[in-house]
């Protein structure tokens, strides 16, 4: 299944909307494009394995890039435009990039690449000119639309976000088949299965198309004949809005996304209809109670929470039901793998126990390109089919699993350990604040001590008696030792648009 089956039987149907101005992509004309530019990246001699990378914001094109690579047996990696110039680079260089396609609409991030990218890597710019690259437009307009005889499929080649450190490269062996023989996509059977996606499928895309779940979910979405509507950059209102324009069945967001509407004027919020809505896909970190048991009375039950990372070495899944049953976990294993959690020295816990999480999986593999110490970091000392990226929790009697944080993120004050995503999760319902993070600050008698980073709600001024007020409100819903013993105040903090916290940074 790929957007070429069904540019024969609907080929006049949307494969992507944008959500902003109704601009729409048909499926012939996925096909077409896609095809071209795959045939391009052949005459110029890329071959099955060879990498590319891509430089954009929410735009279109990024599809017809992606199937191109995926029917020419490539890896695609379509990078972080919030990143430095420096950063990028390495990505690009690490990856082995032979092309690198960039966005007029990140013309100066582009040129300040030109110079830093291998000599051998061809490099080409659509929307408009960028100095140092080649048209798009005319190097693959002339291409015949012809479809290749032969296409390999091939696959995305992610990097993580960075949050602890530089982005790591994750490589999964290519699929040996073919792009239109089963089953398709990693992703597909998965969002097929559980969510019922299908032709029907109207898929709104809050969140940037670098960032894993977003592209897979868009491309897994045309890949079963569906249509992606596209956001420009997430903004609460906005969304809502195109949730009613588009009549939208289907959509995936993040507990940000969730916070930042449950924050809008009730008359706001209530304005739209969203009866079509049947699916919302909820991921990236774990939902506060609190702002799911909202989210559930003002949708209702539409909402299914999973558990991944971009290396999908396993998963979980739990719907609204479940979540009912279980508020505050992220569903069940054996949706991919065997959840296992494990103690510092490798023995796996029992029930209720928190340590760090590894999935055992033999169907998938993948590696740290370029880094085998953390690929074998990421493997357990006693199993090699245990895979673990850092993240902390605990198994339920049930074998639902909870999330703490990751390991990195650990406070230990006074010898006991401290995971700040439940104090966040606390405060983060506050009615002054508008976004906040929990880390450890040296003290010289309880080795750490926990600290709130606070962005207050628009209007809002700090003092010392909401300072205060914060610590109280913490104190009233959380263990004493977990609760902050500061405040600090901030303009804004270092999230990625997907939500996550680059708590390094603070």
């Amino acid at each position: 299944m790929f957007p070429g089956t069904h540019s024969v039987v609907t080929p006049d149907k949307a494969a992507v909307i944008v959500a902003s101005t109704g601009a729409t992509t048909t499926y012939a004309e996925l096909e077409a494009r896609s095809s071209r530019f795959a045939r391009w990246m052949f005459d110029i001699g890329l071959r099955r394995g060879d990498h590319i990378t891509v430089l954009s914001d929410n735009d279109p094109i990024v599809f017809e890039l992606y199937w191109g690579a995926l029917r020419s047996g490539l890896y695609i990696t379509v990078v972080n435009h919030h990143g430095t110039a420096d950063d990028l680079a390495y990505v690009i260089a690490d990856s082995g990039a032979k092309v690198l396609v960039a966005s007029a609409a990140l013309a100066s991030l582009a040129e300040n690449l030109t110079h830093r990218v291998p000599a051998n890597c061809r490099r080409l710019a659509f929307g408009g000119p960028v100095t140092g690259y080649d048209s798009y437009e005319n190097a693959v307009g002339s291409v015949s639309a012809e479809p290749l005889p032969y296409q390999p499929s091939g696959a995305d080649m992610m990097y993580s976000s960075g949050t602890t450190g530089r982005p790591k490269g994750i490589k999964s062996p290519l699929p040996d088949r073919q792009v239109h023989e089963a089953p398709g996509l990693p992703a597909t059977p998965i969002v097929e299965s559980f969510y019922g996606f299908g032709p029907d499928t109207v898929f709104l895309s809050p969140a940037p198309i670098y960032h894993a779940a977003p592209l897979r979910y868009c491309t897994a979405t045309q890949s079963l004949g569906g249509t992606v509507v596209l956001m420009d950059r997430f903004d609460a209102g906005d969304a809502l809005a195109a949730i009613e324009r588009y009549s939208v069945t289907h959509s995936q967001w993040v507990p940000t996304h969730f916070i930042r509407m449950l924050k809008l004027p009730d008359e706001e919020r209530t304005r739209y209809d969203l009866s079509s809505l049947r699916v919302a896909v909820h991921a990236a970190a774990p939902c506060p109670v609190e702002v799911k048991e909202s989210m559930l009375g003002w949708w209702g039950d539409v909402l299914f929470e999973y558990y991944s990372c971009s290396e999908n070495n396993g998963s979980t899944l739990i719907d609204s039901a479940e979540w009912r049953r279980k508020p505050g976990s992220v569903g069940r294993d054996g949706v991919q793998g065997i959840a296992h959690i494990c103690g510092d020295d490798g023995r796996e816990l029992g029930a209720g126990e928190v340590g760090l999480l590894y999935f055992e999986r033999d169907d998938w593999t993948f590696e740290y390109h370029n880094d085998p110490e953390k690929t074998a970091a990421a493997q357990h000392p006693d199993h090699p089919t245990w895979t673990t990226v850092g993240d902390v929790g605990y198994l339920d009697e049930d074998r639902y699993l909870y999330l703490t944080d990751r390991a990195t993120f650990m406070i230990i004050s006074g010898g006991v350990n401290i995971y700040p995503q439940q104090i966040e999760n606390c405060l983060s319902v506050h009615p002054d604040i508008w976004d906040v993070a929990v880390i450890g600050t040296p003290d010289p008698e309880m080795g750490q001590s926990v600290q709130a980073v606070v962005q207050l709600m628009p209007g809002t001024l700090p003092s010392d008696d909401l300072v205060q007020d914060i610590i109280d409100f913490a104190r009233g819903r959380l263990a004493r030792y977990m609760c902050p013993r500061s405040v600090r105040f901030v303009d804004t903090l270092p999230r990625t648009e997907t939500g996550k916290l680059a708590k390094h940074r603070l």
